[in-house]
């Protein structure tokens, strides 16, 4: 078994802000959240640095534990076997989610790619008191270098002590809070995705989220695509996402970003995201470092037009084993 790779200071330049935040939006959050929590709870979707960075738009060109998150069929792009851990920070949502993440395609001798992830989220602790658990088993299969199709079963748990602020600032109910300890919401629901690349350069997905239609905005029914293009060097993508119950109507994301791998180590990222049902635009940004053994990563992400949204994502990832299908890199 391969030792556990020694962390050396490119790790700890990334790290150690990354820590310094988290200890900073820990102290701050000792008031309810201002924010609504549609916005905090956001979709209830899981974002690596990665996704994060590049606006969302990752659905074409995501790959390893990326990919359980945002389109499973990605799972089978890269023949890795990779362990991930991650956090996400909203301070003015006061809400943190920590989570660990594997992916496995290499194992299998029939290609068949597998994932599972386990991510606790804790949002609002002074107001709305939510606390939730979301768990995941993916699998996907290349059925050619051209094409790959996915699916996962998505389990979420979750509790609510506290009550939402009521509409037009009435005061909320206690019917809103549910029972005190009693998971409000217990499901288990499914993803799943197709991607096809024409070239090793040009990828396109569609992706289904929820797909059972819980009916309900913890557990939205989203539906999506992208178009991507990329090399070993660089990445650009363009992605569109509905949401049909969150919001009282039907709303849209449109996101987009890139990345570019500068000394073949530091993957630099950026990104944009419209959210018409929050009526934000958020802009991202972000950079990690890229070993053979293990890679980290940094994002920061501020809406600059609506409710003032910060995003904090760490993540890190430990490289088991690592291949390629065609160019296909693991930023």
């Amino acid at each position: 078994m391969r030792a556990l790779p020694s962390l050396g200071p490119p790790f700890r330049r990334v790290l150690a802000p990354a820590l310094a935040v988290v200890t900073l939006s820990s102290a701050a959050a000792a008031a309810p959240s201002e924010l609504r929590p549609e916005v905090g709870w956001n979709q209830g979707l899981t974002e690596s640095p990665r996704i994060g960075a590049v606006g969302g738009a990752l659905r074409a060109f995501s790959s390893s534990t990326d990919a359980l998150f945002i389109n499973p069929a990605n799972m089978a792009a890269a023949r890795v076997y990779h362990i991930g851990a991650l956090g996400q920070i909203w301070p003015e949502a006061s809400r943190q989610s920590y989570g660990l993440a594997i992916v496995d395609s290499i194992v299998s001798a029939s290609r068949l790619a597998g994932g599972l992830s386990g991510v606790w989220t804790r949002q609002d602790p002074d107001g709305l008191d939510r606390t939730a658990l979301d768990v995941r088993f993916a699998l996907a299969f290349p059925f050619s270098e051209s094409f790959f199709l996915g699916g996962s079963a998505r389990y979420l748990s979750l509790t609510q002590d506290g009550a939402p602020r009521g509409v037009y600032d009435l005061p909320p109910s206690d019917a809103a809070r549910g029972l005190r300890g009693e998971p409000i919401v217990k499901a288990i629901t499914f993803d799943a995705g197709a991607t096809v690349k024409p070239t090793k350069e040009l990828a396109f997905a569609l992706v289904g989220q929820n797909l059972t239609d819980p009916g309900n905005g913890l557990l939205p029914l989203l539906l999506g695509g992208g178009i991507a293009y990329g090399t070993r060097e660089f990445t650009l993508e363009a992605d569109v996402s509905g949401d049909f119950t969150t919001w009282d109507r039907d709303t849209l994301r449109a996101m987009g970003g890139g990345e570019f791998l500068a000394a073949s180590r530091v993957p630099l990222r950026a990104g944009y995201r419209y959210d018409q049902g929050a009526a934000s635009h958020t802009v991202s940004g972000g950079i990690g470092y890229v070993d053979r053994q293990y890679s980290l990563d940094l994002t920061i992400g501020r809406a600059v037009v609506g409710e003032g949204a910060t995003t904090i994502l760490l993540g890190f990832k430990y490289h088991v084993e690592s291949g390629g299908l065609g160019d296909d890199t693991d930023l």
